[in-house]
């Protein structure tokens, strides 16, 4: 049976990897950016021809009325979301005491607040239904912490609580939360390191390579369909922690 799949921030990097490996489930897949109008459509149009039904909308998460605009449209055209994976995400790297408020606050309302903001509005539906799956894309920062991506990394660390806490008390429901711990991934986001730091990186990670973005599918994919798994946090790194 085909879900109603949201994929926030799924239109490129890791978040794109997952919604094509939904696609190719057959399932309808959301997908949304903050505002890079281009890069959405050429993503719509790829999981389509991945097999997927495919949308995409343009929506601050961060920015709860938004995400609630959003969540509207969606279960107005498709009806409640099944499965949602909470994906978007930035990064900032540098020192702590260098970052300004306004960094500060952006990696905190991008990497938490806006996977707050839709899984609050996803959660009544789901409970209705006493079923549903939530699984939210974290970082290995997140348990280890990194020097010059604090912020980031206490970000991610909170979307570990949220998942843990979240699944106690949706559990009776019928409905399972997960998350990924995502270590180096080829994606945009690592794109300003150089090709030499990417390869010393890579020597630290016993498998000595990068992530791809449909290895995080695959696994988001499996989750969507363990139906005895809830409350986990599975690294996909490598081997790095």
């Amino acid at each position: 049976m085909s879900r109603v799949v949201l994929v926030t921030g799924g239109s490129r990097g890791i978040g794109y990897g997952i919604a094509k490996c939904f696609a190719a489930c057959g399932d309808t897949v959301i997908i949304n950016a903050r505002e890079d109008t281009a890069t959405l459509a050429k993503a719509v149009d790829e999981l389509k021809l991945a097999g997927g039904n495919a949308h995409g909308f343009v929506a601050d998460l961060a920015d709860y009325e938004k995400a609630r605009e959003l969540y509207r449209n969606i279960k107005a055209a498709h009806g409640p979301v099944g499965v949602l994976v909470n994906n978007a995400g930035t990064a900032h790297y540098g020192l702590f005491t260098d970052m300004q408020l306004c960094d500060i606050q952006g990696v905190l309302a991008n990497n938490l607040h806006a996977t707050l903001n839709v899984s609050h509005l996803a959660v009544p539906d789901m409970v209705r239904a006493k079923s549903g799956c939530i699984i939210n894309i974290t970082s290995v920062w997140g348990i280890t912490g990194a020097s010059c991506e604090v912020v980031y990394s206490t970000a991610k660390a909170a979307v570990i609580g949220f998942t843990k806490a979240l699944a106690k008390e949706l559990g009776p429901s019928g409905i399972r939360v997960n998350a990924i711990a995502c270590g180096a991934f080829d994606t945009r986001m690592n794109a300003q390191l150089s090709q030499e730091e990417k390869n010393a990186f890579a020597e630290d990670i016993p498998l000595g390579r990068f992530g791809y973005p449909g290895e995080a599918g695959a696994l988001a994919v499996y989750m969507a369909s363990a139906e005895y798994l809830t409350g986990q946090v599975v690294p996909l790194d490598g081997g790095l922690v």
